[in-house]
């Protein structure tokens, strides 16, 4: 693995980023439009922020090798981890300046944050820190030697949120590859007696990912739908030509 905040001269810049706490967040969260962006021609890329050297299943140095193995299938230009402590994120000044070190490096336009409340304090805790260095980032003073990026958009994946999506992307034609990516890591989604209190079986995955993204999809009229958030209102020009059926 290379040091994300080394030069990336040779690095076209990104079209879309998502940052993660984890590796297998994207896959399960925004996989799909991943795939679906990469498919229409754009430069995707994932920075995941611990490499969950907490897990029960695997190890660190594995499940770095398994995410790239996925970004394989999710058609990712640009995967990186920036080796974190799991459990362990906290918003800091130093957090804040190493992302927004990388982002003004990879200067993507759209970025893909977890939503900002959750369970697992790492999933809003990276959403926190990922705005705030997305922020930082476009200020020109921050660093000398690297011009400033600030991104154009920022969406938050809202699929485990209970909240009303302000979109879904139809993923219908992508959802098996994004499944594939997600299987990828077998040391956590492989059939094993470790923690297996803990872990559903290998089908269950699968069919509770396969209900969600019905469910999503079901709002669009579409198979499976993967659901985002901005906090910003949304701009329609033509109100003729929009999409989803009312009634």
């Amino acid at each position: 693995m290379h040091d994300p905040n080394e030069p990336f001269e040779n690095l076209r810049p990104l079209d879309v980023l998502a940052i993660a706490a984890h590796p297998d967040d994207v896959e399960q969260t925004c996989g799909g439009t991943l795939i679906r962006m990469a498919e229409s021609g754009y430069r995707t890329g994932v920075l995941d922020l611990t490499a969950g050297d907490m897990g029960s299943r695997g190890t660190p140095e594995l499940r770095i090798e398994e995410s790239q193995k996925a970004a394989g299938q999710l058609l990712l230009k640009w995967r990186q981890n920036l080796r974190w402590p799991d459990a362990r994120l906290e918003n800091t000044i130093s957090a804040r300046m190493t992302l927004a070190g990388v982002i003004r490096r990879i200067r993507p336009r759209t970025v893909i944050l977890p939503y900002w409340t959750g369970r697992h304090p790492d999933h809003y805790r990276a959403s926190e820190i990922g705005y705030e260095s997305c922020f930082l980032s476009g200020l020109r003073r921050l660093e000398e030697d690297v011009p400033p990026h600030r991104p154009f958009k920022i969406l938050y994946s809202s699929l485990y949120a209970n909240v009303t999506p302000s979109f879904v992307v139809d993923i219908s034609h992508q959802f098996e590859r994004r499944m594939a990516a997600l299987f990828s890591y077998e040391s956590q989604y492989g059939d094993s007696a470790t923690a297996s209190d803990l872990f559903p079986p290998h089908k269950e995955v699968r069919e509770r990912l396969a209900s969600i993204a019905r469910f999503y999809g079901n709002l669009i009229g579409t198979k499976y739908g993967e659901p985002f958030v901005v906090k910003e209102s949304m701009q329609v020009d033509d109100i003729v030509s929009m999409p989803v059926r009312s009634i």
